[in-house]
């Protein structure tokens, strides 16, 4: 059976970014002939100082937008990582099958407890072992392809890691999972920084599109991105251009053509703004509509989110049940 799963994590409003790089390739992924998961990752959350009701509204706004994108009941599994237990639950197998060490060397581990320590806060040890709380995510279900961004390959071949070294060890318990990308913007930069990846996490600044922005916003942030200087006209060029670069990734990724291609057909960097603006609105306004109509009846996703978690739990638990045998736990 292949099985599909994925997450996002509720610390700041979705963006364009989520979409293009993660939301959409869901969408699609869902129509898989066997089964997809996808979660709320609400735990994951709370690796950094944090507000518990924003947590729990922005879950909330989550799962709503997930539906409202397109993700169907019907079609996959969708719940909160907190209502099942198994996720924790095998968190602590896999803490005691990974090292100090591989996950000192995370990247993301890295840059944030750089940034918190740099702002004077603590660094809190969940925030070193959340990817093993990730590998848990995914090994529970004997997931078979991950569906990410960019920036979380380095997580996904941790699981893989893990996965392969408790199977060895302990016998067969876990599928070896792998990361699928989408061919474009699986990385979408900041507007006005577009060396650094379009974050939800506390960002507000005129250089990150939310999924839930009004047009006028959006055509207003488009408008302003940064370009590059020099004369070399509209060139698909991350190294040299990387803002134009950005806006061609997408353009291309909400049209469906090639950035070098798309470059060609501009002379200039105002119509190129006008035209990814342009694309950008009318990708995004289906998703807002749909959102409006979702969160004025917030029982039915309330009902979905229930439902999802009952599925999800009848797959993982005895899979993890499985994995508890494997490492030497007496049953109860």
């Amino acid at each position: 059976m292949m099985r599909i799963f994925s997450g996002v994590k509720p610390t700041g409003h979705l963006t364009l970014g989520n979409y293009l790089g993660a939301v959409r390739q869901w969408v699609a992924a869902e129509q898989a002939p066997d089964e997809a998961l996808f979660c709320v990752v609400d735990l994951h959350a709370l690796t950094v100082e944090h507000d518990p009701a924003r947590v729990r509204r922005l879950s909330r706004q989550a799962a709503t937008l997930l539906l409202a994108a397109g993700l169907t009941p019907e079609k996959c599994t969708l719940f909160v990582q907190s209502h099942v237990d198994e996720h924790a639950r095998l968190s602590y197998l896999l803490e005691c099958t990974a090292s100090d060490g591989e996950l000192r060397r995370m990247v993301q581990y890295k840059e944030k407890a750089a940034k918190a320590q740099g702002s004077g806060d603590g660094v809190r040890l969940s925030l070193l072992t959340y990817p093993v709380l990730m590998a848990a995510d995914i090994l529970a279900y004997r997931t078979s392809e991950v569906p990410v961004g960019e920036d979380q390959r380095q997580h996904v071949e941790l699981t893989r890691d893990l996965a392969a070294r408790f199977n060895q060890r302990y016998g067969y318990t876990f599928t070896v999972p792998r990361a699928t990308h989408p061919v474009v913007a699986a990385r979408v930069m900041d507007l006005q920084e577009p060396t650094s990846k379009m974050g939800k996490s506390g960002e507000t600044g005129p250089g990150v599109v939310f999924i839930l922005d009004e047009p006028e916003t959006v055509r207003k942030k488009v408008m302003r991105a940064v370009t590059d200087s020099g004369d070399g006209g509209v060139v698909y060029d991350r190294a040299e251009r990387p803002g134009v670069a950005n806006l061609l990734d997408v353009l291309a990724a909400c049209t469906g053509g090639e950035p070098e291609k798309l470059a060609d057909g501009y002379s200039g960097y105002g119509a190129l703004k006008r035209d990814v603006a342009d694309a950008v609105v009318e990708l995004l306004r289906p998703v807002r509509v749909r959102h409006a109509e979702l969160a004025a009846d917030p029982g039915t996703v309330e009902a979905v989110l229930r439902a999802g978690a009952g599925r999800a739990r009848a797959i993982a638990r005895p899979v993890v049940d499985s994995a508890y045998r494997a490492i030497g736990l007496l049953e109860p």
